[in-house]
């Protein structure tokens, strides 16, 4: 897309309260969707043991990682509660029912 964002799926291919992987030359994001439609974007990597959080539990506007409940904050990546931790979020937008990511942040982390 000309306008610096990429069109990574149907905002109905993703059930509420679930999410899919979008595999980018700067790796893995995780794209969620919350009970109430929104969507958010995240490293599919857990910071504490590399979990897959696209495999995690979806609740509210947090996602549980699947290997040892660590829980983050879907908006900010920030781990929650006595866990330290932070996980990459990605600017991410819904027109016309399509997901899109901003590709130039994506482009950013492949090179550093």
């Amino acid at each position: 897309m000309g306008d610096g964002l990429i069109d990574v799926g149907a905002l109905a291919d993703i059930p509420p309260q679930g999410a899919r992987v979008v595999k980018t030359a700067a790796g893995c994001v995780a794209v969620f969707r919350t009970a109430d439609d929104r969507v958010f974007a995240l490293d599919d990597r857990c910071p504490h043991k590399g979990g897959p959080l696209s495999e995690g539990i979806v609740h509210g506007t947090r996602v549980t990682c699947p290997l040892h409940n660590w829980v983050f904050d879907l908006a900010t990546g920030e781990a929650q509660g006595a866990d330290e931790g932070r996980v990459a979020t990605h600017a991410v937008t819904v027109a016309g029912g399509r997901i899109l990511i901003d590709a130039a942040l994506l482009a950013r982390r492949a090179v550093a």
